[in-house]
């Protein structure tokens, strides 16, 4: 009789622990570790994608030469940037709709660590985006695969 209990209570346990839960990216999905993180990472880039505007700021000069959290030199004059929670080397492009200039940037550091902004760009970033001499400005973030950069990148050197 404990055989029989014990069998069946395994089998209940073994049918809810594994059985597909149901989200908004389809039923059918199993939540293992794996799985959790790609599905936090795609509902960070989920929200970015549908927030409107983010505000900006830029570092340059103060930093130059200095490791970032990926571990390479911050060069001001490449096209990177530093966000909180994107993921490190990743790629977004960046429009400022007030002049409509855009830029692919590669998140290549964690930041910005003061005031309520979303990404500090590099100096040459926002040289191009037109935002240096106002230091903080509101522009859209769309985060891209790599594919994505790389077609985009192809479109500014033409």
């Amino acid at each position: 009789m404990s055989k029989i209990m014990l069998a069946t209570c395994a089998f209940v346990i073994g049918t809810y622990v594994g059985s597909p839960v149901k989200t908004a990216y389809g039923e059918g999905l199993h939540l293992d570790q794996h799985s959790t993180k790609k599905l936090a990472k795609r509902n960070l880039i989920q929200r970015i994608r549908n927030k409107p505007l983010s505000k900006v700021s830029w570092y340059g000069a103060k930093f130059h030469g200095k490791k970032t959290a990926s571990g390479q030199k911050f060069n001001m004059n490449a096209m990177t940037a530093a966000h909180k929670t994107l993921p490190l080397m990743s790629y977004v492009k960046v429009t400022n709709p007030k002049n409509d200039q855009s830029v692919v940037v590669q998140i290549n550091d964690r930041g910005p660590y003061a005031g309520h902004r979303e990404m500090d760009l590099s100096y040459a970033a926002a040289k191009e985006l037109g935002i240096v001499k106002k230091g903080v400005d509101t522009v859209k973030i769309e985060p891209l695969t790599h594919a994505q950069a790389i077609l985009e990148l192809g479109r500014d050197e033409s």
